[in-house]
């Protein structure tokens, strides 16, 4: 069975990503499509709509046949290294393509990595954000500027493959619909996920909110409780975490930096609502979405050596059609990692560790049990 890989968030899904999926499947011809997700958490560093399992179950509804979790390691970090573990995972699924959207489809991403951008007295100004700095030495050397979210994340695909010792095909194609960003509702039927996300967040009547999702999404919009991204809950247990937490155990917090701890610590202090805090601890060298996953680190203690990248060990099986189980049956005894269906005291034990820690915090916030209690989604297709 061939199989063609893509990576996503699906926060929540939609048309555009069953659009997506519809794509890899007739540009390979594969029989098989194997989606790389984001768990509960995503790589903005905020909380998914809705938990991993339904939304699995949205795209194996859609055209998906296997679902894969990216671990929070991975997913809750920059694009290239997002780009990299999710490589990683798709090579050691012996995954040959690699499908993903991109605003600029034709655009060379193998290419364009090959243009490295080496000069490290570049990136000693920090008073602009690495992304600012990498753009103007990227744009200086090839004439192309990252500046849209699929194509940035299409480069780091093309650099973490680059690495691999048997590289996937990379195959860009053309986004539809809303611009990545958009806030508005498509009246066509393809916004964008930050749009339908406000829209359900808001409770916007008159909003055809089901024209834009399939089915089995807009039933999860219509009966369970959509999550923002930083609810008041989890600004209060991180407003908990940041006043408890003694200055020395918040600087091993990964990518907590010299003077961000106690600047973190003096907002949280000051500051009693999300939103005041974020824009308090905001400075030039610092995107929101990097605040936020420290913030979010911070919340789920990682540490380090735990978010360092490294080889991942294992790859979480949330969910499998028919065709999906058959290409495990063929495959997975020769996959380069293990495949875990369940969890179970001893995992916590392991690096699954991060995803347990990060899986309870989801259930804090939600009251729906995450690991110890599901089994991989199974969806009978013919």
């Amino acid at each position: 069975m061939q199989a063609v890989g893509v990576v996503a968030e699906y926060n929540p899904f939609h048309n555009g990503h069953r659009y997506h999926l519809q794509q890899a499947r007739a540009v390979t011809g594969a029989d098989v499509v194997i989606a790389v997700m984001s768990g509960n958490f995503v790589q903005r560093g905020e909380a998914a709509i809705f938990n991993k399992w339904q939304r699995a179950s949205e795209a194996l509804h859609n055209g998906a046949d296997l679902v894969v979790e990216l671990p929070f390691h991975w997913a809750v970090q920059p694009a290239h290294l997002f780009a990299q573990g999710a490589l990683s995972l798709l090579s050691a699924m012996q995954v040959p393509t690699l499908v993903f959207g991109a605003e600029h489809e034709q655009t060379d991403f193998a290419a364009l990595a090959h243009a490295t951008v080496n000069d490290s007295q570049a990136f000693k100004t920090f008073n602009e954000t690495y992304a600012t700095l990498f753009n103007a030495q990227l744009e200086s050397q090839t004439g192309f500027r990252l500046d849209q979210p699929n194509d940035i994340l299409g480069y780091g695909y093309a650099v973490a493959n680059a690495k691999l010792s048997s590289p996937l095909k990379l195959m860009p194609v053309a986004r539809v619909g809303s611009e990545y960003h958009d806030d508005q509702m498509n009246p066509r039927g393809y916004s964008s996920a930050t749009a339908i996300r406000q829209t359900v967040l808001g409770h916007q009547r008159g909003v055809n909110v089901a024209a834009n999702v399939p089915a089995e999404t807009f039933a999860d919009i219509r009966h369970l409780t959509p999550l923002k991204g930083w609810s008041p809950k989890m600004w209060a247990l991180l407003r908990h975490t940041l006043l408890m937490m003694p200055t020395a155990s918040l600087h091993q917090i990964y990518q907590m930096s010299e003077g961000l701890d106690y600047r973190l610590k003096e907002a949280a202090e000051t500051q009693s609502h999300w939103d005041d805090f974020l824009v308090a601890i905001k400075t030039k060298r610092y995107t929101y979405s990097r605040l936020q996953r420290v913030c979010l680190y911070a919340l789920v203690h990682a540490l380090d050596n735990e978010m360092t990248p490294g080889q991942t060990d294992y790859l979480r099986l949330l969910g499998f059609t028919s065709a999906g189980q058959q290409y495990l049956n063929a495959h997975k005894k020769t996959f380069g990692l293990p495949v875990v269906t369940r969890f179970d005291q001893n995992l916590k034990k392991t690096t699954l560790n991060l995803d347990y820690r990060a899986g309870m915090l989801y259930e804090m916030l939600t009251g729906q049990s995450q690991d110890f209690r599901h089994d991989p989604i199974r969806i009978r297709t013919k």
